[in-house]
């Protein structure tokens, strides 16, 4: 029988076991993430999403999610592309942004963004604590509404730092991974100005850590502060056994990119998210 695709607004029991069991293949033969972390944990869950299935018999061989609401975004296990989901996908939505993983395949829609996904080894040179300022670790009964107001502050443009609540926070303090040791915060004068929270992938053939968010508020930007919360954050996670780091950055932050560059991170690949309209595409037959 030849692989079909089909939508469902819930996932079973059973297909909730037989989409991790293929996230946790994939992640074994790419050495990375199957699904983005947030997507995995809305198949994890049961959070509200529309799951597309592919079936060959009665196995599983592939899935995506569509999540979002004025233009809902999918992304497929393994973060690759099949132009005959997205033909069924638009007979569902008018438009659909699409990320890819690391594929240098030419897609026909309109690019919307290039996220760099970017590694250093570890030591690195780590810039002093300003005078002044105090350095600490996440409190989350202290620090959870100051450390929203500042991140929040310094991702006000962004597509997804920019609007954390309370629950997004307590979400991931939450998940196994979450270790407040690895959780920095900066404050001056009493306020938190920046911050550095850092993940350890345990479950990969090479344990490396992540630099999860990281961010300084605009009232303090511009005076070195994101080197400095940058190489605390990899030294945290050097002293808890990492040898290997990495981040993503969006190919359009300047300074970022350039910040990244000076302390030696190197480009591992690019994720794109690419936009389809409906008009564009012919339905599935056609």
């Amino acid at each position: 029988m030849a692989p079909h695709w089909q939508a469902t607004n819930a996932l079973s029991r059973h297909q909730r076991l037989d989409v991790l069991n293929l996230l946790n293949y994939l992640e074994a033969h790419l050495g990375r993430e199957a699904l983005d972390e947030s997507r995995r944990r809305v198949v994890v869950h049961s959070s509200p999403a529309q799951h597309w299935l592919q079936y060959r018999s009665d196995v599983l061989i592939g899935y995506a999610m569509i999540a979002g609401t004025s233009t809902p975004s999918l992304e497929m296990a393994g973060g690759g592309f099949d132009e005959t989901l997205l033909t069924h996908v638009l007979t569902h939505y008018p438009r659909i942004d699409w990320w890819t993983r690391g594929t240098q395949e030419h897609l026909p829609g309109r690019e919307l963004r290039t996220l760099r996904f970017l590694r250093i080894r570890l030591p690195v040179q780590v810039a002093d604590v300003p005078a002044g300022a105090h350095l600490r670790t996440f409190d989350p009964a202290r620090d959870e509404h100051h450390w929203l107001e500042q991140n929040n502050a310094a991702f006000a443009d962004h597509p997804e730092q920019g609007a954390w609540s309370l629950q997004d926070l307590d979400a991931r303090a939450h998940e196994p991974w979450f270790d407040p040791s690895g959780f920095l915060i900066l404050e001056m004068d009493g306020n938190v100005v920046a911050s550095c929270w850092t993940k350890i992938h345990e479950h990969y053939q090479e344990r490396f850590g992540e630099i999860y968010a990281i961010s300084v508020h605009p009232s303090v930007q511009g005076h070195g502060l994101g080197r400095v919360m940058l190489t605390q954050g990899l030294e945290a996670l050097r002293l808890r056994g990492v040898s290997v780091a990495g981040l993503f950055v969006d190919e359009s932050n300047t300074a970022a990119n350039a910040l990244y560059s000076s302390l030696g991170f190197e480009l591992v690949r690019e994720d794109h998210l690419t936009r389809f309209e409906r008009s564009a595409v012919s339905a599935p037959g056609s």
